[in-house]
């Protein structure tokens, strides 16, 4: 039986803490600087709040997931804009021409792959020269991490280098949320989440997870079908070297790579 992937998406309407909306918002504004003018697609794109967001400033944006139930809120929202397209696909077959597109992302999704490196040569054939794929995925080095339960394998940020080095991309790695708790209740937050997670105690579901989130952040709000502009600066990206072991004290790796390969 096929995983049922909305039970990891963050669906419309599911209950979001502050920094899971900064996620959010910095993950797509990172996309954007990259898509003024551009033809994009988002693949694995889930409910695809980030679509809008990304069509303001883009010439024309494709999301694609494999999974139908997710797609139906990104057909709803997007119904009838001319630059949008809504699909389902394989991100490891995508069902384009060679030189499609300008740039293709793929956040919090590559640990979902088979193989990953299928992924990287469908996008490299489908973008253009100079183009680039754009990728955003939890730290499996972090202290804190937690796999996603349809996970396959997460790649570090060396790995993640590597595999975009084989496939003809030149990487440019960065990280963002350093693990850096302010006060006595974030760390104390951070203590107890680390406890859960070598027990086996974190909810497999966004649902049951947020039932802890409002435990321990507060106040939640319900996340919007689509992504609007908060008015406030994306959270930081940090650049660190790659080759002095392990990277612990950052949640997301940030990944983009230009195309180098040749074409037709």
């Amino acid at each position: 039986m096929a995983p049922d992937f909305t039970t990891v998406t963050e669906l419309p309407g599911v209950g979001a803490h502050r920094q899971q909306r900064a996620a959010m918002y910095t993950r797509y504004s990172f996309a954007r600087q990259f898509a003024e003018g551009k033809d994009v697609l988002e693949v694995a794109c889930g409910a695809g709040q980030g679509l809008g967001y990304l069509a303001t400033t883009a010439r024309s944006v494709v999301g694609g997931d494999i999974d139908d139930k997710c797609l139906r809120f990104a057909r709803e929202t997007y119904a009838g804009r001319s630059n949008i397209t809504v699909m389902k696909l394989n991100a490891q077959e995508l069902p384009f021409d060679d030189d499609a597109f300008d740039v293709v992302l793929l956040y919090e999704a590559i640990y979902y792959l088979e193989q990953p490196e299928k992924f990287f040569a469908e996008a490299q054939r489908v973008l253009r020269p100079g183009g680039v794929v754009l990728l955003v995925s939890v730290n499996r080095e972090w202290s804190g991490f937690n796999p996603s339960p349809f996970s396959v394998r997460y790649l570090s940020a060396s790995e993640l280098a590597d595999a975009m080095q084989t496939a003809g991309f030149v990487p440019d790695i960065k990280f963002c949320f350093p693990d850096r708790p302010k006060s006595l209740l974030s760390t104390t937050i951070s203590r107890v989440r680390r406890a859960a997670v070598k027990m086996h105690l974190i909810p497999k579901t966004m649902r049951g997870k947020e039932l802890l989130k409002r435990i321990f952040y507060g106040r939640m709000s319900p996340l919007e079908r689509e992504l609007r502009d908060s008015g406030e600066a994306p959270a930081p990206l940090h650049t660190v070297p790659l080759d002095n072991g392990p990277i612990e004290g950052f949640l997301v790796i940030y990944a983009a790579g230009k195309s180098t390969a040749p074409h037709n």
